[in-house]
This record gives structure tokens, sequence and C-alpha cells, in this order.
């Protein structure tokens, strides 16, 4: 198991607690990876949204691509792993940008390729939102014209959305073929597309039971496209680490009583906007990403086991959050990574 977290850009993961004491600055953010990097983490994942959908759209968050590009510089070994939606952008530019910062990260840079939900953000700042199949035929033919511009010295490209004649890419990435692209999705269209184009696979929380079943079906549809298989499955999930059952427990209670919030703008765009295989209640909601259904949520040991139960699922990558942030990633790394290798090498053993 590898272990990431999300970036701290919005103030919090938690819609029903106004202050978790984690600014939204990038003097934050820088803290949190470069201490991550020294405790084992593997991966940050920062969200793309230009509102913030934790704490409403009337409060503060970072913007995920230039905070990608200012920690590529400061950092030496996490993988950045930034959010991409292509109804944001210009496929050649987000080719030539990502490029950039992966040159600038010396290959550390990823991209989760999400194909949008929020609807009034889109209309904000101008991003083009439709149909949801149609919004991820947008999302193939921007996936094509990455993986073109990276892979090929002349680019040609004649596409329902896009066009692009005699194009050339200079410096490629350092990553080959292409900087990794990871991708989530539950409608039939979107594991279709992330079957056919993207890289590797991410889950918003779910049951060990539920991300099993996820994962082999992901694989087979994987082995029809033709293609290598996915480099790697992940899952989001939020943590509460106490020294006790009963203190996580009460902290579970206090951060899902659900109240009146801005936080909760977003909610309907979400549920309607998307089609997920599971329905979402506001207090599921009241977690970013559906991060309490993995139930991580106890002592050191009772955390350490759940993850080795998905392990056992196929699961290689945790996508995390913690709150407090910086004080929680500590306190999980320095008492749930060592139990999960103890536990894991008394099993082989």
């Amino acid at each position: 198991m590898k272990y990431g977290f999300w970036l701290p850009i919005f103030g919090g993961w938690l819609r029903n607690v106004e202050d978790e004491n984690m600014p939204p600055t990038f003097k934050y953010a820088k803290n949190v990876i470069q201490s991550a990097e020294k405790w084992g983490y593997s991966t940050t994942l920062i969200a793309e949204l230009y509102l913030n959908d934790i704490k409403g759209p009337d409060h503060d968050s970072l913007e995920a691509w230039s905070t990608a590009a200012a920690l590529a510089a400061v950092t030496e070994k996490i993988e950045i792993m930034t959010a991409i939606r292509p109804g944001f952008h210009n496929p050649a530019v987000a080719a030539k940008m990502a490029a950039n910062i992966d040159q600038i990260s010396n290959g550390r840079f990823t991209l989760n390729v999400v194909s949008a939900w929020w609807a009034e953000e889109a209309r904000q700042y101008g991003g083009i939102f439709t149909e949801h199949d149609e919004r991820y035929a947008r999302t193939e033919e921007f996936i094509d014209v990455l993986k073109g511009l990276w892979t090929e010295e002349t680019f040609h490209y004649s596409g329902q959305f896009y066009d692009l004649r005699d194009t050339k890419l200079a410096p490629k990435p350092v990553q080959r073929p292409n900087p990794i692209l990871y991708a989530g999705g539950e409608s039939e269209k979107g594991k279709q597309t992330i079957a056919e184009k993207c890289d590797a696979y991410v889950m918003h929380g779910g049951t060990a039971e539920e991300i099993g079943l996820k994962i082999g079906e992901m694989k087979a549809r994987r082995e029809q496209t033709g293609n290598a298989p996915f480099s790697s499955f992940g899952m989001a999930a939020y943590v509460i680490c106490r020294d006790t059952e009963e203190e996580a427990l009460a902290e579970l209670e206090k951060i899902t009583a659900v109240k009146d919030s801005s936080g909760y703008a977003g909610f309907k765009d979400f549920t309607t906007k998307s089609q997920l295989e599971q329905q979402i209640q506001l207090q599921d909601y009241s977690v970013s990403n559906r991060g309490l259904r993995p139930n991580l949520v106890g002592t050191p040991e009772q955390i350490a086991d759940r993850i080795l139960q998905y392990e056992e699922a196929g699961l290689d990558l945790l996508l995390l959050q913690f709150s407090p942030q910086l004080e929680e990633m500590e306190r999980f790394a320095k008492t749930v990574m060592p139990l999960v290798e103890q536990k894991r090498s008394l099993i082989k053993s």
C-alpha cells in the first residue's frame, strides 16, 4: 500500500466544522507536503475547483496548477497528482503546461482527469458544461490530444471538439510514454472511457467488498481493450485515528452532525449531474469524497487491520484526508503505517 493525501487547498474537509486549523494558503500547503515527504507519503492529490466546494463558494481556495508548479520546485520525491477538467482547458496548452511541470519535478507530475460535475462553477468561470455522456466524449478527445502531443514529434488531430494541425510540443515530459493519467468514474460511459484511455483508476470511498468488486470489473474492462493493465487502483478515505475507539467515535459524531452551511452548495449538482453507483446522503457529504465509507475510524490497530483488508481487495493507493491535516498526518505516519508493515509481515510468515 502507498499512502497519498489530498492537499489542503480548501481550508479543510469537513462541511460542519468552520475552522479546522488548516488555512488554505501556500505556506501551509508547502509545510504539509514537505513534512509528508519526511513521513513516508508517496503522493499528493490537488483538486481542481475554482470555487470552494468544502467551506462554500464565498471562502478562499488555492488554484491547483499554479500550486502544483510551485510545490514541484520545493519537493524532491513525492508524486504531485493534479486534477484537470477538460471543460476548463485548451488541451494543447494543458499538455505544454503538464510537460513543463513534469520537467520541473523531474518526472513526478501526474494528472487526475475529471469530467466535472458542478454546473454553477462552470457558469461562473466560463467552463464548458454539457450533458454527462458528452462530457466524457470531450474527455476522450482531450486525452487523445494530450498523449499525442507528449509522444509525437508533430501532431495532427481532427475531432468533434478539437482540431490541431502540425502542432509541436517541446520539451516532452520526463515520463515516458506520458505522465500517468488517473481517473475515477462510476457511470457506464465513465468506466469505459477510463478503461480505454487512462492509466490508473481511482475511487471514492467504499467498503473493502465494494472496492474489490470495482477493481475486478475495471480489470476485466481493461483487458478487453488490449491495453496494458492499470498501473494503480486508488481510493479516497478520511481518517479518524485516536488512542481509543470511544474517542474516535465521538469525533465521528461531532463532524457528521449536519447543520446549515454554505459548504453544501454543490450537493445538488454532485448528486444530480453525476451518475453515481451509491446513493449519497447529506451525512455522507459532510466529509469530502465519501471519505467515511471506508471506516478508517478507530485506534491505530483497527485502522491498520482495515487497510490490510483493502490490500487484499486489490487496492494499492490510499488518498487520505485528515483534520487538522498536519497533526493527524503525522499521527497516522507514526502509528498506523508501521503497524500495517508489522501485520503484513506476520501474515506472510
